[in-house]
């Protein structure tokens, strides 16, 4: 495949987001003002029809302000939660109920994430079917870079139903626009068996990850999907594929993926993965690709995360709604002395990153008062110590940090790359993928990976007593350990479900619920729209 960059990655996008008005229905069809016999006459419009599903991805991957797979992963989870403060943040009590396992069908908190995931297929279906009516020679696009360029379109659509299994389980498999009006169920086994052979079948034509294809699925993303939906076959399909796993963790850390910068590697320090600089991670395998000097567009958690002065923690331009915190139980899961605990979370007394003698002042509870964000999500302010998801203040919980976007003034300031996967997921999956085929005993080279993560997390002094052994590296603690290092990440619902912590545990103000909420409902608005599909267990039909 001929070479590409990043800037060219934003020309594409911003071409077929200026040829396209485009929406999906609840089923997935899509409608363009296209003709695609009219439109992809040469290979940069092409490209924009493989580039098309990336803009939306956005949407539903990254905590970006919508009701999406992001939210369900987490704030169902043990770390994270939207608890009121005060006046803020009730919203209809939805937040209560994803902490607590009482979501219900009818809501869109069941309904949006269907639609921008079914939406993303939609996207891939759509210029799928346009390909099969493109003269790609004509267009002066050859034989290998064509085959390339459908099976990343088909390993995307691979991955929204990996996503979508992941969440709903039993859902329908569609992979023509409108065809079948109303398709029916396909039990999550199916739908896992259809995800590995279309992964399986187009990995190896992808091309090697590189820094010319920045955002781009590559044979890195595709090794990571293959990597993923194994660690979870057990759970997905009833049947564990450890040794697939493995196998697909070694293609990624044996370097026959390619690389972002050179060959893939462990970033040295806490903040180069994350940072607006972060296109220079040796780490990163797949990414949400952000430029907000080249484009209006960067990647907008602080909707989500930032308090309603926060844009002077940072000399930034944003703040927030004062939404999600990290809950005390997870606060606490982390040591003192782990760096990730200071580096990846605001808390303590709050000052202005433009005049750092002044304090950022509170807004509500501690109007004209410094903004000290405290572990504990209580009333402190009027003497109260109940802590629940109804109790906090301004103030409470400690805050996302794990991308800083820089000061205003900087070069890249807030062009950070969301990471989707990267090579410390990699390790982590081996490492987990020994332990189970050892009876859930750590083996060396399990140490020797997840050590090799944990190193960075320490200080030199500190590391040794820190280091895992094959005593301390249990199971459960593993479990903790992933929570710890993917904080923020959208993966902790997904590992909690897989090591059978979901349903079955209490955290902070959570008590363990049914087994059936290990899947979410199938939305009503869906089940209305199309008399095909199959309610899942637990919940009730229309």
């Amino acid at each position: 495949m001929k070479s590409f960059s990043k800037k060219y990655l934003f020309a594409g996008l911003a071409l077929m987001l200026a040829s396209t008005n485009s929406c999906t229905n609840l089923d997935e069809t899509l409608y363009s003002q296209i003709d695609a016999s009219q439109f992809y006459n040469n290979r940069q419009e092409i490209l924009s029809g493989v580039l098309r599903p990336y803009t939306h991805a956005n949407a539903w991957i990254a905590p970006t302000g919508q009701n999406s797979y992001w939210r369900l992963n987490e704030f169902t989870a043990d770390q994270l939660a939207w608890p009121q403060k005060g006046r803020h943040g009730y919203d209809d009590a939805q937040w209560i109920r994803l902490h607590g396992h009482s979501w219900v069908f009818t809501e869109n908190l069941m309904w949006n994430p269907w639609s921008l995931l079914f939406t993303g297929v939609g996207f891939c279906n759509s210029v799928l079917g346009d390909f099969e009516r493109v003269d790609f020679a004509r267009a002066g696009v050859n034989e290998q870079d064509k085959a390339a360029f459908i099976a990343e379109l088909k390993v995307f659509r691979a991955f929204h139903y990996m996503k979508l299994m992941d969440l709903y389980g039993n859902i329908p498999i569609v992979t023509t626009v409108g065809e079948p009006l109303s398709p029916a169920t396909a039990p999550r086994a199916e739908v896992f068996a259809f995800v590995e052979k279309e992964l399986k079948e187009n990995v190896d034509l992808l091309p090697n990850l590189s820094q010319a294809l920045i955002g781009r699925i590559t044979k890195a993303a595709g090794y990571s999907m293959l990597a993923e939906l194994y660690l979870n076959a057990e759970v997905w399909s009833g049947t564990p594929r450890w040794d697939d796993c493995i196998a697909a963790c070694d293609k990624i850390i044996q370097g026959q993926t390619g690389g972002l910068n050179g060959t893939p590697a462990l970033d040295t320090d806490l903040k180069a993965t994350y940072s607006n600089t972060n296109d220079r991670s040796k780490e990163i395998l797949f990414q949400l690709v952000y430029d907000y000097q080249a484009t209006p567009t960067r990647c907008g958690w602080n909707g989500d995360f930032y308090h309603f002065n926060q844009r002077l923690i940072y000399d930034g331009d944003a703040n927030g709604n004062n939404g999600v915190v990290v809950i005390p139980s997870a606060y606490d899961a982390f040591k003192d002395n782990d760096l990730r605990k200071s580096t990846w979370m605001l808390i303590g007394p709050q000052f202005q990153a433009a005049n750092p003698t002044q304090p950022v002042l509170g807004t509500e509870e501690y109007r004209g008062k410094q903004l000290v964000f405290v572990k504990e999500i209580q009333r402190n302010s009027e003497g109260k110590t109940s802590s629940t998801m109804i109790d906090g203040e301004e103030n409470s919980g400690a805050r996302f940090n794990k991308y800083p976007p820089g000061r205003q003034s900087e070069a890249k300031y807030w062009s950070n790359d969301w990471a989707i996967y990267r090579l410390t997921e990699i390790y982590y999956n081996k490492a987990e993928a020994l332990m189970r085929k050892n009876n859930g005993t750590a083996t060396p080279e399990a140490l020797e990976l997840v050590n090799a993560v944990r190193r960075r997390a320490f200080s030199a002094a500190d590391y040794p007593a820190a280091a895992y052994t094959a005593a301390t590296l249990t199971l459960p603690e593993f479990l903790a350990e992933r929570g710890r290092e993917f904080i923020f990440e959208g993966k902790r619902r997904t590992d909690m479900i897989r090591f059978g912590a979901f349903t079955t545990t209490s955290w902070w103000d959570h008590q363990p619920s049914s087994p059936e909420k290990r899947l979410f409902a199938i939305p009503q608005r869906q089940l209305a729209a199309n008399p095909n599909l199959k309610q899942n267990p637990g919940y009730p039909g229309i």
